[in-house]
């Protein structure tokens, strides 16, 4: 079994909803939890943990369990293969918000799961006419937040020598697709401004981690969200071949 643990908050949710049944459908065995908190930073992260505070929801497998838990439990219980690190969304174009949080919450899960593989999540740039009052920081610009987005994580990634999840560089390769160009008619691919849709929003994302930590391709798995009953299987096929087309594993 391999075993996944997310530390995050609404946008990890948004992208380990659907990871389960993704791999299940696959034949690959696997845990996966995120440790929620709507609107977490690595600031708020790192104090909950000097805290031991158990104020995230334990969400198994994509489903809520009702569980309180802290950092420190959710890293004693399993020997994880893999833990995720974000910062909170309106902060990812801002290299300077994750000093000295995501340096000190990484030595700390290293310390309590010294054999897992630390991976940070790349958060998404809002949607064009997103009401999220951070979107400010970047002038309301998706395209400004993007670049900001990719340019932070990747020197975090370089300097701390951590693989990214590009969770965002699916979202903006898929928004320049005309079924997904919102601005030019297509749907959005958030359902309010910021969090992901329900049904592709939610697939692209869990796509991509599927793809980058199981090393498997996604373009004949069988899995559909919303089960299958809604989805548009031309937007799935787009899907699919974006995410694959980025080559997360070889």
């Amino acid at each position: 079994m391999i075993k996944i643990l997310a530390i995050g908050n609404s946008f990890s949710q948004d992208a380990t909803v659907y990871l389960h049944d993704i791999a299940k459908a696959a034949g690959k065995d696997v845990k996966v939890v995120n440790l929620y908190i709507g609107g977490c930073s690595l600031e708020t992260h790192w104090n909950n943990i000097i805290a031991d505070a158990a104020l995230y929801d334990y969400e198994l497998n994509g489903q809520a369990t009702g569980r309180k838990i802290s950092i420190k439990q959710a890293l004693q219980e399993e020997a994880w293969d893999y833990v995720t690190l974000q910062q909170v969304s309106g902060d990812s174009g801002i290299f300077s918000t994750y000093y000295p949080y995501l340096g000190n919450i990484a030595e700390y899960v290293r310390e309590y799961t010294p054999g897992s593989e630390q991976l940070l999540h790349q958060t998404w740039a809002y949607e064009t006419d997103s009401d999220h009052p951070d979107f400010t920081k970047y002038h309301k610009d998706q395209g400004e937040m993007y670049r900001a987005i990719v340019e932070a994580y990747h020197k975090l990634s370089k300097e701390r020598s951590l693989k990214i999840i590009p969770s965002g560089e699916v979202i903006q390769k898929l928004r320049m697709e005309p079924a997904f160009d919102y601005a030019n008619g297509g749907i959005s691919l958030c359902r309010d401004g910021f969090h992901m849709s329900y049904l592709y929003g939610r697939y692209a994302l869990a796509a991509t981690w599927f793809e980058l930590i199981l090393k498997d391709s996604i373009l004949e798995n069988t899995f559909l969200p919303g089960n299958g009953k809604e989805v548009d299987l031309s937007k799935i096929k787009l899907t699919k071949e974006t995410v694959h087309g980025l080559r997360l594993f070889e």
